[in-house]
């Protein structure tokens, strides 16, 4: 199919039948979730489960892709869902506008060839991690604050964000600032992480947290 004919040969037609197999968990439809739903919808994975339970207001409008003027008010999983229908109708979509929870997690994620960790607390973060633990499925984690980004890839066997979160100590990255430009980064490096283990490829960030300081221009990876 042409619209997929620059996939190749970055990818191979291997590969992309393991693309067009794979169901991707999104949980947050925010500022992470709505770059990593655009770029996975473009590149043509079979299904996405969108998972968040918040809606669009105004102070989302300078980062999130999915919020418009238009939709203030609006669930952002309806948005995401809404929004892959335009894009690529091949995508098969199901979307909750629920909060991931001990009591629904398990149920939200279950079909999951692999889950993307678009959330914005710690608490929420180590939940997912225990979840995907449970359910024997990879986990690929970003986040952000002001000119920072960080992502690393978590598989069911691993403890990852248990080693770089305390649940006790909460962070705000309102107190560094959500500019347009972070969540974007780590989307991107969040997707072509998910794509490497949904196409079996070594060279992955697992064990491994990529950090990128955008204001030095600086890139570090930690053995976690």
């Amino acid at each position: 199919m042409s619209r997929y004919e620059r996939n190749f040969p970055t990818f191979s037609h291997g590969d992309f039948e393991l693309i067009q197999k794979a169901t991707v968990g999104v949980v947050g439809c925010g500022g992470l979730g709505g770059y990593i739903i655009e770029m996975l919808a473009r590149i043509g994975i079979g299904s996405l489960i969108l998972i968040d339970g918040d809606s669009f207001e105004n102070s989302n409008q300078n980062r999130q892709i999915l919020s418009t003027e238009q939709n203030l008010g609006t669930p952002k999983a309806w948005a995401a869902d809404a929004r892959v229908n335009l894009i690529n109708k091949n995508v098969k979509t199901i979307y909750h506008h629920d909060f991931l929870t001990a009591e629904n997690g398990d149920r939200l994620i279950d079909d999951s060839t692999l889950v993307m960790d678009a959330l914005d607390n710690i608490p929420s973060r180590l939940l997912l991690q225990m979840l995907c633990k449970e359910k024997n499925i990879p986990l690929i984690h970003g986040a952000i604050g002001g000119w920072s980004a960080q992502v690393t890839t978590i598989f069911p066997e691993d403890d990852t964000l248990s080693r770089l979160y305390s649940e006790e100590k909460e962070y705000d990255s309102r107190i560094l600032g959500n500019p347009s430009f972070t969540p974007a980064l780590a989307a991107s490096i969040q997707v072509s992480e998910a794509l490497k283990v949904i196409t079996g490829k070594k060279e992955l960030l697992r064990n491994k947290l990529l950090f990128i300081d955008l204001f030095s221009n600086e890139f570090f990876m930690l053995d976690v």
